[in-house]
């Protein structure tokens, strides 16, 4: 997990967001526990309360579960809801990334052409990176 600090995202939110990527990406399954929350502030070096934070939020989204004493899980049949927020932060790039080439005067054509590139070479280097 990588924080960045001079990030204008809160870290408990960018703890959070990755966390659901992890979960959309299948790193953490259903009924799966999550690490501990001293166990991931130790490891991501950052208070207890920023990753208590963090996993309070995801609680209240349905995301994952606590049980009492023994840690935190992802929710059964959450994963589409983990997935449909993963879905929602690409639209909201991919918009942010349209409105950026139509400002620096981009056409349509030309801004679809450069995301089917870098979509293209982004899925190539995931594959050798899998491959190695």
């Amino acid at each position: 997990m990588i924080i960045d600090p001079k990030s204008h995202v809160p870290i408990y939110k960018q703890i959070a967001a990755q966390i659901l990527d992890a979960i959309d990406a299948g790193v953490y399954r259903a009924d799966e526990m999550l690490p501990s929350l001293r166990a991931l502030a130790a490891d991501i070096r950052v208070n207890p309360n920023t990753v208590q934070r963090a996993y309070d939020e995801l609680e209240r989204e349905g995301i994952v579960y606590s049980k009492r004493g023994v840690g935190l899980f992802v929710a059964g049949g959450r994963t589409a809801a983990a997935r449909g927020a993963a879905e929602k932060k690409v639209v909201k790039l991919l918009r942010e990334s349209v409105l950026a080439g139509q400002s620096a005067g981009l056409t349509p054509d030309r801004i679809r052409t450069l995301f089917e590139y870098t979509l293209s070479e982004s899925l190539s280097q995931s594959e050798r990176r899998t491959r190695t």
